[in-house]
């Protein structure tokens, strides 16, 4: 059953993934076609062709690798200003471009040969509906249009989450006895087991006084308690002194004396690591956790917070990437806090499904929040500003709007469309460092994966 249950989590990624992938670029081809722009393919995943049919002028269709998709928009690459080339029509009616003059040097080469196979799929009725000729803003629509639909689906998931089952924000401590710590253990080994010599000669002052699960605190030293905060507070300031409980135990109020004993602990839940000597009692308490509720405003606001946090992941990516290889070859443990392919998502949807200590209703919110959190990622992470991302094409478009804005102002001819050709020596470093980092990844989730549950 557990296996089950894991498969069909990962089935359900999945699905959700390559919808996600089909969803995005949709929209960047309604649009183009809205615009007039004509787009010969529509494929989710790379690789060979598993399915494919031709609906007028768009072959739709669906390829061996679902590891992303894409839309083929005729006149992406704008011909060379300096060598324009010769056309002609062949046999069949297609446009045939030459490319002619000077093409030294490797990136130029590459340049050029981009331009040429960008030209064989433009035909001569073709030439008012090639994408470099798009006004500015429609070119922005376009291409935004893919990242736009990765956003709506988390948001519309976000929003589904938040106003039905609610957004855990935190958690409160309520001042009743969750859990009595039988010993006393240093504060960076919390959570192991106890020894027998740990039980016999350092219990906590908790078991030590025979505290029991689900005492409730009233008061300490004959102070009033209302909230977890001040008994936690009370019993570090007791340092090693000796004091009286007050408790609420099956509906009877008793004294119990205690003497606290005074042990490191972290105080900061930010800064784990930086102990301060406290008064000590041994005691995890009672736990609520605390659920806001709210709708599409509400949703903004949080997706708002996601994505400043989601902006310092991308900035920092290819360091926290660094340190997940430094992970594959056993150099240093993998920060159970660092980026996960969608191996990794499929992982931990599975691990999600298979939990026996989850309600179905627990597993379908945690399936949905993860399947939200990577489209949240794709979004922010296509609007980055390089080629071939589509936030490199955004940033072609408005700057062929402010140089020609610019050019206005100062009565200059118009300078002409942005030529996005230049610039595919860095996209194709980008895209190799991607790549790079997308493998690390993947094989990362297969060798040291990160686990939600221990």
């Amino acid at each position: 059953m557990t296996i089950l249950l894991y498969t069909l989590g990962v089935v359900v990624f999945a699905f959700a993934l390559l919808a996600s992938i089909a969803l995005h670029e949709l929209g960047h081809m309604v649009p183009a076609k809205r615009f007039g722009g004509k787009v010969t393919q529509y494929f989710v995943g790379f690789g060979p062709t598993v399915w494919s049919r031709q609906i007028g002028e768009t072959e739709y269709g669906i390829k061996a690798i679902p590891l992303g998709g894409y839309v083929k928009i005729v006149g992406m690459l704008p011909p060379d200003p300096a060598h324009p080339g010769e056309e002609s029509v062949d046999a069949d009616g297609n446009r045939v471009v030459t490319i002619r003059g000077s093409s030294t040097g490797m990136f130029t080469q590459l340049i050029a040969d981009a331009r040429a196979a960008e030209a064989e799929h433009v035909k001569p009725e073709d030439s008012d509906r090639l994408f470099y000729k798009l006004a500015w803003w429609k070119k922005v629509i376009v291409m935004s249009g893919g990242p736009a639909m990765n956003l709506l689906i988390a948001f519309g998931i976000f929003w589904a989450l938040f106003a039905s089952v609610g957004n855990v924000v935190g958690v409160k401590a309520e001042p009743v006895v969750a859990e009595v710590l039988p010993c006393i253990v240093p504060a960076e080994e919390d959570g192991r087991a106890c020894t027998a010599a740990e039980l016999r000669d350092h219990p906590t002052p908790a078991a030590a006084a025979g505290l029991e699960d689900g005492d409730v605190f009233v008061s300490f030293n004959g102070a009033p308690i209302a909230d977890w905060e001040e008994i936690q507070q009370a019993i570090r300031d007791n340092s090693d002194r000796e004091a009286v409980l007050g408790i609420e135990r099956d509906g009877e109020l008793i004294e119990v004396p205690i003497r606290t004993q005074v042990v490191p602990r972290p105080l900061d839940a930010d800064a784990p690591a930086e102990l301060t000597p406290v008064g000590f009692l041994g005691i995890r308490p009672v736990s609520e956790p605390i659920v806001e509720y709210g709708g599409p405003v509400y949703t903004v606001r949080q997706m708002g917070s996601m994505t400043v946090t989601v902006a310092e992941a991308l900035v920092t990516l290819p360091a926290k990437v660094y340190h997940v290889g430094l992970a594959v070859i056993g150099l240093e443990e993998r920060d159970p806090e660092g980026p996960v392919s969608i191996v990794g998502g499929g992982r931990m949807a599975g691990e999600v499904a298979a939990h026996e200590a989850l309600s179905t209703s627990d597993k379908v919110i945690a399936v949905a929040t993860i399947i939200a959190g990577f489209n949240l990622f794709i979004g922010m992470f296509n609007l980055v500003p390089l080629l071939p991302l589509d936030g490199g094409h955004i940033a072609g478009a408005l700057y062929e709007q402010v140089r020609r804005l610019w050019a206005r102002l100062w009565r200059r001819p118009d300078p002409g469309f942005v030529d996005v050709a230049k610039m595919l020596p860095v996209a194709y470093v980008v895209a190799a460092s991607f790549l790079v980092m997308g493998v690390v990844l993947i094989v990362a989730d297969f060798v040291v994966p990160v686990r939600l549950f221990s």
